[in-house]
């Protein structure tokens, strides 16, 4: 395990020791945010989404492109949905928990999560098979939409709830400590964005298990690694949220697609 890793438990407040840790590596770790029953509960929810929308035949929700891919069976499946928190009462609650409210002083005045606007509540499934379409996602920070949309760089904070327990043989999220700091320079010019998939010597490899919570610094370099292992093993979910500040600026229906949308092409 690397050093500067550490796993941390949430209650009431940020403590000094998570805030230092924190501040100081751009992202953070937090045990047990939800129970078994819950995360098995949010899969199961999932799944209810994903039959309405390929029945649907859905394509986007909110101006946001909806990924399809293929199971290892060769169905159809949904491999990363947006706004889910509009979808499904189950996680519209989920959005609901106080302890999110002790999360905002992350960032501090005005933060809020960002339920009804970027991508809303994300949902990410992974699965390493024959027709997979999403294995992986290569180095990026989420910070870089602002940029395209001319916007000055407002603080943003990713919040993963993982459904799955990983391995670091499992794939998963790759951060790189100390990177929400660097310039714009560096932060547009480090590495070629979602195009370079290579490990790098710095990163971190995050491996959570089931019920985690973990949150990055939208400035920090990440990637998802793709699994070495396939099929059923490979399988992994995760949700993510935003916290952010700055002018409120909803989604709705009629939101048009965003130019780094045709990024997603890239994910494969």
């Amino acid at each position: 395990m690397n050093p500067t890793y550490t796993r941390f438990t949430l209650g009431g407040t940020i403590t000094d020791e998570q805030n230092y840790f924190f501040n100081k590596n751009g992202f953070i770790h937090f045990k047990n945010f939800i129970q078994p029953e819950t995360v098995n509960d949010i899969i199961q929810a999932s799944l209810k989404v994903q039959q309405d929308w390929i029945k649907q035949e859905k394509i986007k929700v909110n101006g946001i492109p909806i990924k399809y891919g293929k199971d290892l069976d060769g169905s159809a499946i949904v491999q990363r949905f947006a706004f889910l928190n509009q979808h499904h009462p189950l996680f519209a609650g989920l959005t609901q928990d106080p302890r999110f409210e002790t999360l905002l002083s992350l960032i501090g005045p005005g933060a809020r999560l960002g339920t009804e606007e970027k991508d809303g509540m994300v949902l990410n499934h992974y699965v390493n098979g024959p027709e997979s379409k999403f294995t992986q996602m290569g180095w990026h920070t989420d910070g870089l939409r602002d940029i395209f949309h001319g916007q000055k760089l407002n603080p943003m904070l990713n919040v993963g709830i993982h459904l799955s327990s990983l391995k670091p043989e499992n794939g998963g999220l790759r951060v790189l400590p100390g990177t929400h700091k660097q310039s714009l320079y560096h932060m547009l010019f480090r590495k070629k964005y979602f195009l370079d998939n290579k490990a790098d010597l710095k990163e971190v490899a995050i491996a959570p298990e089931a019920g985690d919570l973990t949150i990055h610094d939208g400035r920090l370099w990440h990637r998802v690694a793709q699994s070495a292992v396939t099929g059923e093993q490979s399988r992994r979910r995760v949700i993510y949220l935003p916290i952010i500040a700055g002018k409120y600026e909803p989604k709705h229906e009629n939101s048009p697609t965003a130019f780094y949308q045709r990024f997603a092409k890239l994910v494969k």
